[in-house]
């Protein structure tokens, strides 16, 4: 990723949360470069605090802050330390989430519940805790990280691809309620990934490493542009929903899969 700044964004504040590592660092770097003075929020705020550190050692204007979407206090800190330090805000990703794959006949009503409050529930109740200082913007942008597993399932996926799906239906139903305020409401959907939540939960390696995905994804080509994406390939595409360049696109969601999408 360049840090070179292009200016695309000068002026305007955004909060990514789940910004401490993998694409929500990504995302925040990115957006960083092209000019905008960003949040890091992430419930481990000490790693956030960091990664925020390494933006601003190359010239942007980075912050971290600890933030527990599921927490609506804590929300409202997060909003309260925008206002104070920026005075507005024009741009929020919604990122954060956590990784599930329970068995169905593992699956108890306590972690469903709580994949969907993170996954699910955590952007809404974030973006309503924002929801101010964005009208206030005249230009605001939300846009939503939700899953390829929003659209399509897997094995042992009922609670992940629930809330991933809810959250698509969630970016709609926000742009249509939001529009009036010229807030546009978009979502990302990623495929497969390189960040920690490739890691197999055996902690026996990387799922994209496996003999399995090295076939069956890149050898007989059900990604057809035959690798993993990047973080950056996500946050280039969350780009555009961020930028001037979206102007009148809001309620959809974008695939960033390579193309394994097609191929089911």
């Amino acid at each position: 990723m360049t840090s070179v700044l292009s200016g695309r964004l000068d002026g305007r504040v955004a909060v990514v949360t789940g910004a401490a590592r993998g694409i929500g660092e990504a995302i925040a770097t990115r957006l960083a470069a092209e000019g905008a003075a960003v949040l890091l929020a992430d419930i481990d705020g000490d790693l956030a605090i960091e990664a925020a550190l390494r933006l601003s050692q190359s010239g942007s204007r980075a912050e971290g802050v600890q933030t527990d979407i599921t927490n609506e206090e804590s929300i409202a800190a997060l909003r309260r330390r925008v206002e104070a330090e920026h005075g507005r805000l024009d741009i929020l990703v919604n990122n954060a989430a956590i990784l599930d794959g329970t068995p169905l006949d593992q699956l108890t009503p306590q972690r469903y519940d709580l994949v969907q409050q993170v996954n699910q529930n955590g952007a809404l109740w974030t973006t309503l805790g924002l929801l101010d200082l964005l009208k206030a913007s005249g230009q605001g942008r939300v846009v939503n990280i939700a899953s390829i597993l929003g659209v399509r399932a897997s094995q042992d996926s009922i609670a992940y691809a629930t809330a991933k799906g809810g959250v698509l239906n969630m970016t709609r139903a926000l742009a249509v309620d939001l529009a009036r305020h010229r807030i546009l409401v978009n979502c990302i959907c990623p495929g497969f990934v390189d960040t920690r939540m490739a890691l197999l939960p055996d902690g026996s390696g990387h799922e994209h490493q496996t003999d399995w995905f090295r076939d069956i994804y890149i050898k007989y080509g059900r990604i057809p542009l035959k690798r993993a994406a990047q973080p950056d390939d996500i946050a280039a595409a969350t780009l555009f929903f961020c930028g001037d360049d979206c102007r009148y696109v809001t309620g959809q969601y974008l695939l960033v899969d390579g193309g394994v999408s097609s191929t089911f």
